[in-house]
C-alpha cells in the first residue's frame, strides 16, 4: 500500500500503543484492513489473532488476548464488531458490527462448506456451518449489551456504512451507545471508507486517552459550497487535511446543513457542527468565514479576500504554520 493515492501515514497515531482487531466471519488476522491499519499506524502495534469458528472459543481467545496485550484501542469489523461490543473496559470500534450473527448467517446463505477469505496461521482453507454451529452464533450475539454502563457507553463507537446490505444494526446498537455514526461505505470497507472514517475516529480516541488539546478551527458553511450547493473546489481535500492536525468546526446560521455536511464531509462532520448568528462569540483559534465578522475571538481568515481567493489558499496558509 505504499503507493496507494488514499492510504497515508501517520506515525503519531497511538504512537506507543496497541491495537487489537478483531476480523471479521471467514477472515483472519491477515486481512486488508490489517495491513491498512499497519501502514496507517506504524508506531503502533497491530495484533491481530486468528479467530476459531467456534464463537465461545473465540471470546475466550479474545479475552485473554486483552488479559496479555493490555490493547489500548480494540477495533472488530462485521462478526468481530459484536465480539468487540463485548469486550469491556476497552475502547472499541465496532464497524459494521453483525450483532445479530445467527440470523445474518441465515439470511445470506453463511451455511454450508465456507472457505477462509484470507490466510490463516494453521493452513486451514475450509470450513463447515451447520445449524448447531448457526444456533452458537446466536447464543453468542445474545450476550451483546450484557455489562454496559456510563463509562461503557462513552468508550465505544459504533461505525454503520449507509450502503451496507449484509448487516443492519444501527438502530439496536444506538438505543445503547450514543456514539453511533453512519459513514459512506458498503459492509467491506475499502481505502477511502476507512481513511475517511475510521481513521478520525481513531485520532478522537488518541486524543482523548493523551489529553491532547488541538487548535480549533471555526469554517462558514458559505465557503464550502458552490452555486448549486456542491462543494466548493478542494474544500473536501482541505478538510481532510486540516483534521489531521486540528479540530475543525463547521458553523451555520441555523439547522439544515447536517444532511450536506454527512454527504460531502463524513464522519469528520459527526458533533462537529455549530449553529449560530454570532460567530463573534465563537472561542477558538481560527475562524474561516466568507462575509464581514467585525471583531472576533479567533484569528479571521477572509475567505474570498485577496489573501485567501480559494480552498488551495486556505491549505497553503495551514501547511505553513505546520499545526500550530
Amino acid at each position: 500500500m505504499a503507493d496507494n493515492p488514499y492510504v497515508k501515514q501517520f506515525p503519531e497515531l497511538m504512537k506507543g500503543k496497541t491495537v487489537l482487531y478483531v476480523h471479521g466471519f471467514a477472515s483472519s488476522g491477515q486481512s486488508g484492513t490489517v495491513t491498512r491499519l499497519r501502514t496507517v499506524m506504524p508506531a503502533a502495534r497491530v495484533v491481530a489473532p486468528d479467530l476459531p469458528i467456534h464463537p465461545q472459543e473465540a471470546l475466550e481467545l479474545l479475552r485473554q488476548t486483552c488479559e496479555a496485550e493490555h490493547p489500548d484501542l480494540i477495533i472488530g469489523t462485521s462478526m468481530g464488531g459484536m465480539y468487540t461490543e463485548q469486550l469491556c473496559g476497552y475502547d472499541r470500534i465496532c464497524v459494521n458490527p453483525a450483532m445479530e450473527m445467527g440470523e445474518t448467517m441465515k439470511a445470506h446463505g453463511m451455511t454450508g462448506t465456507q472457505q477462509f477469505q484470507n490466510p490463516r496461521q494453521d493452513g486451514i482453507q475450509e470450513f463447515y456451518v451447520d445449524k448447531a454451529l448457526v444456533k452458537e452464533y446466536r447464543d453468542a450475539s445474545e450476550q451483546r449489551f450484557a455489562h454496559v454502563d456510563d463509562d461503557e457507553r462513552q468508550r465505544v463507537f459504533g461505525l454503520f456504512g449507509d450502503e451496507d446490505t449484509t448487516v443492519n444494526t444501527f438502530d439496536m446498537f444506538h438505543a445503547v451507545y450514543p456514539q453511533a455514526l453512519h459513514f459512506h461505505g458498503e459492509h467491506r470497507m475499502n481505502d477511502q471508507s476507512f481513511m475517511h472514517s475510521v481513521v478520525p475516529v481513531i485520532r478522537w480516541i488518541d486524543d482523548r486517552q493523551e489529553h491532547r488539546e488541538r487548535p480549533v478551527i471555526y469554517i462558514g458553511m458559505e465557503t464550502m459550497t458552490d452555486s448549486y450547493q456542491k462543494p466548493a473546489s478542494s474544500v473536501q481535500k482541505t478538510v481532510r487535511q486540516l483534521i489531521e492536525h486540528y479540530q475543525v468546526y463547521f458553523v451555520a446560521d441555523e439547522p439544515g446543513w447536517q444532511s450536506w455536511l454527512e454527504r460531502y464531509i463524513d464522519v469528520p462532520a459527526w458533533h462537529h457542527t455549530v449553529y449560530t448568528y454570532r460567530r463573534d462569540l465563537l472561542y477558538g483559534d481560527y475562524l474561516v468565514s466568507g462575509r464581514d465578522e467585525g471583531d472576533t475571538m479567533a484569528t479571521l481568515l477572509e475567505f474570498g479576500s485577496d489573501t485567501f481567493k480559494s480552498w488551495d489558499d486556505v491549505s497553503g496558509y495551514f501547511e505553513r504554520l505546520g499545526g500550530q
